[in-house]
């Protein structure tokens, strides 16, 4: 509940506190006095836009800040422990708007975002405002109406967690279907492709290989010639290297004693001498191996030629890269082959999931159905109370053929204001009036159901008095027995009813007009009501009216 709010430098108002009760508070005041400026300053811990129009004093920023006693709200407790903020028992709030326009809000003293703050604020506080109906007639709103009155929190749980997973489901079960769709259609061109490299089976640097050896016979007869000719100045002529080579050394050899480098020589003319041996028997070897091959040739020409054209046809450079291309079309075929299998699994699994999930949806339809009639019956009875006897509300559930997130019914609020049996969508033919009061009725009836936050009722009131009024005030007295109401009004009937009645008044300060408030003694509220009754001299049946309405 909202124990404290504190005000300053906002609007037309300085600086105010306001003590609230646990249970019924009334806020009364003459038009004009600033009781709409207190809910819009309100508004901005609970996450509204701010407006750095609203600082009358220029040179002093704006703060608003709420006190909220939140012991044994587990939704609230919850949302702070996932946020990473405070978790005491009491829950500040606090929300500046500085001089250059800019805002800033704070949870338990911690900066927070607007969103952070707008999803607490839902759990904190229900504001409805005089022209705020609009929710009455959304089908979500509607829906979670009957749900609470049916008690359908748990089945709502299991039903969400088999919807999610029905259409995790579902999505992957597509999903399947497009590839295998796609897959088809490339199955024929991929066989292809896969068949003509698997045909040409290139095994690894194959026309690498195959390009060097094409060169080497293409060239055999240049290169035998050059070998033929090495080969015999190096052996086989008149006077071959070698073994020239092989007589100087025996030369240096008679004078190696008579210098002492000599013998060094020789050693390395020795070694010349083995290794251009060597050279000659590695020529002899090669000349040998070399041969001109037409067919050999021919059957290379031919390789070469298929591995270009398959290579420009795959747009690479490399025996490699058509080996892995031909792996890759390989893997698509075998995917082919696996994805029916896949796609048989995945719709077995939606199948019975789906199953699961209507099965749910018609308990969950059950369970609405069965609360329409009491429904329509509280809801008709507290119209007749709040003044609208010839007023109806019915409910229609519809199923629908999809199941949705919240089940598989189509609900609708429909009204007839005039017993006309004409019955249409609640938020299209209610008026203004009609809809507040038709809102406070079925709030009170879900009240009993849930534990809905702080409930602000702004001046929806308007356009009922005498004992209309009277039992507008008795509803949110029975609301105000277990849960805090705050209800701004210009209802005697209603201001009576309350525990705490603030009185909400203009100051003049100098040449400045300051709105205040102050919570009122019992005799101030006897006063206060028997104005608002018969003016503001109230007269002496006015002021026992009055005491009666407060309570003796």
């Amino acid at each position: 509940m909202l124990q404290r709010l504190f005000i300053q430098n906002y609007a037309i108002i300085d600086e105010l506190e306001v003590p609230f009760s646990k249970h019924m508070n009334s806020i009364t005041g003459e038009t004009g006095a600033g009781k709409s400026i207190i809910v819009g300053a309100l508004g901005l811990i609970l996450g509204q836009r701010a407006d750095s129009a609203v600082l009358v004093n220029k040179e002093k920023k704006c703060v608003v800040e709420g006190w909220f006693d939140v012991k044994g709200k587990k939704a609230v407790r919850t949302f702070l422990e996932q946020e990473e903020l405070d978790v005491q028992d009491e829950v500040n709030i606090r929300r500046e708007i500085a001089v250059n326009g800019k805002s800033r809000a704070f949870i338990n003293d911690t900066p927070v975002t607007l969103t952070q703050l707008n999803q607490l604020s839902s759990l904190l506080v229900d504001m409805h405002q005089q022209f705020d109906t609009r929710e009455i007639g959304e089908s979500d709103f509607q829906r979670q109406v009957i749900d609470a009155l049916a008690g359908n929190a748990t089945l709502l749980h299991d039903y969400h967690g088999v919807y999610t997973r029905w259409q995790q489901a579902r999505r992957e079960w597509e999903a399947l279907r497009a590839q295998k769709e796609q897959f088809d259609k490339e199955a024929d061109y991929n066989k292809f492709q896969y068949t003509e490299l698997e045909d040409a089976a290139f095994s690894a640097d194959e026309l690498e290989e195959a390009e060097l050896s094409l060169r080497t016979l293409s060239h055999a007869e240049s290169i035998k010639a050059a070998l033929s000719r090495i080969y015999f100045e190096l052996e086989e002529s008149e006077t071959p290297i070698v073994q020239q080579l092989k007589s100087l050394q025996g030369q240096l050899g008679q004078v190696s004693g008579y210098h002492a480098e000599l013998p060094a020589l020789i050693e390395r003319m020795q070694a010349a001498q083995v290794e251009i041996k060597d050279i000659a028997d590695e020529v002899d070897r090669i000349s040998s191996q070399v041969q001109h091959d037409p067919a050999k040739i021919e059957q290379l020409n031919e390789r070469l030629s298929l591995g270009y054209k398959l290579q420009k046809k795959h747009g690479v450079s490399s025996t490699a890269e058509l080996i892995a291309i031909k792996d890759q079309l390989e893997e698509k075929l075998q995917a082919v082959l696996q994805i029916d299998e896949a796609i048989e699994t995945r719709a077995k699994e939606t199948a019975a999931l789906e199953k699961e999930l209507r099965k749910l949806a018609a308990a969950l339809s059950a369970a609405r159905q069965q609360q329409t009639a009491p429904l329509e019956q509280k809801v008709n009875k507290l119209l007749a109370q709040v003044g609208m006897p010839n007023a109806r509300l019915k409910v229609s559930i519809t199923p629908v053929e999809n199941p949705g997130a919240h089940g598989a019914d189509a609900i609708e609020f429909l009204f007839d204001a005039n017993k006309s049996n004409q019955f249409q969508p609640v938020g299209k033919v209610a008026s203004g009036g009609e809809l507040s009061r038709l809102m406070l009725c079925i709030k009170s009836l879900v009240a009993e159901r849930i534990d809905l936050p702080t409930l602000i009722f702004d001046e929806i009131d308007t356009g009922i008095s005498g004992e209309a009024a009277k039992q507008v005030g008795v509803i949110m007295k029975d609301l105000a027995t277990s849960r805090q109401v705050i209800c701004i009004t210009h209802q005697p009937q209603i201001a009576g009813k309350a525990d705490a009645h603030f009185f909400v008044y203009k100051q003049a300060q100098g040449d400045t007009v300051r709105t205040n408030i102050r919570q009122l003694s019992r005799d101030e509220r006897i006063t206060a009501i028997a104005q608002m009754l018969s003016g503001e001299k109230p007269t002496a049946a006015a002021l026992e009216n009055a005491r009666e309405m407060v309570g003796g």
